[in-house]
């Protein structure tokens, strides 16, 4: 049976911080504009280095520290102190639009779901040369970052029932990289997607922030140590794809690109001892 709440529910936004000073004033910037009001932001930061914890302690929210430990114990973390009916699981290194979580919560109130999510998800920074190569090697469009025909149903869970959230005991920190698709398997069932929530996510603009962020993707656990892994993540199969992507289009600089991200990949998946966040 659907939980009923009433219109105007308290949304608690829980936004995990790992050195995110460089994105981390425009992703509150763009809440501080949204339409929907009745929200309270919940920073965890997640033993950040970096000026994350400045830039947050400046401004009207709550804040919490924690070790270096992954997203998604930060996350967990923050939902334990939230106070909403709904929980939002929104990224440091977005910006939203001004009616973001009025729609993206709207499903929720409306139809009774149980969760929702946005494939109205756009590159933020698609001018950056190595932004359009990553939105290359995931075969997207340079300024997409969920493709326009994904499924109406998704296992990522962006807005969700708090007291659905608690059944499921949280997220699973051990995927690391994965773990915000983990709310699927417990509750049994797909996030519906919410027309309307438009979101701008930032990818990587630097070549130490690819390896960085492939490297945290090797280390998710999903990738095993097996040959084939090994053989794929090679330079030999990484000059292939190159060689292959440039002849269709790609930038020149694809080749370097893709150089250093199987590097990243090679080393979390091999080299790695700790499945942890980057």
């Amino acid at each position: 049976m659907p939980i009923k709440i009433k219109s105007n529910p308290l949304v608690s936004v829980i936004i995990p911080v790992y050195n995110e000073e460089k994105y981390l004033s425009h992703c509150l910037y763009s809440l501080n504009k949204q339409t929907y009001k009745n929200i309270e932001i919940i920073i965890v930061d997640d033993g950040s280095t970096d000026k994350s914890v400045e830039i947050a302690s400046k401004l009207d929210l709550v804040l919490i520290k924690q070790n270096h430990k992954g997203s998604g114990t930060a996350r967990n973390l923050g939902a334990k102190r939230a106070k909403g009916k709904i929980l939002l699981f929104l990224d440091a290194d977005m910006k939203y639009d001004a009616k973001h979580i009025k729609k993206l919560i709207q499903p929720i109130i409306r139809e009774g779901a149980v969760g929702t999510f946005s494939r109205e998800e756009y590159v933020a920074n698609p001018q950056n040369i190595w932004s359009r190569c990553w939105s290359i090697n995931s075969g997207l469009p340079i300024t997409r970052r969920i493709a326009k025909n994904a499924p109406k149903r998704l296992g990522v869970y962006r807005a969700i029932l708090k007291e659905k959230f608690i059944q499921t005991g949280g997220f699973d920190s051990s995927k690391g990289y994965f773990d915000d698709g983990t709310l699927e398997t417990k509750l049994g069932q797909k996030a519906i997607f919410a027309p309307g929530a438009i979101s701008y996510h930032y990818n990587p603009e630097t070549l130490k922030e690819v390896y960085l962020s492939s490297r945290w993707i090797g280390r998710s656990g999903k990738f095993k140590r097996n040959l084939e892994n090994m053989l794929r993540f090679s330079i030999l199969n990484s000059s292939r794809i190159s060689f292959n992507k440039t002849l269709r289009g790609a930038p020149l600089l694809f080749f370097i690109f893709k150089i250093i991200y199987d590097l990243g990949m090679f080393s979390g998946i091999f080299l790695s001892n700790k499945k942890v966040e980057k």
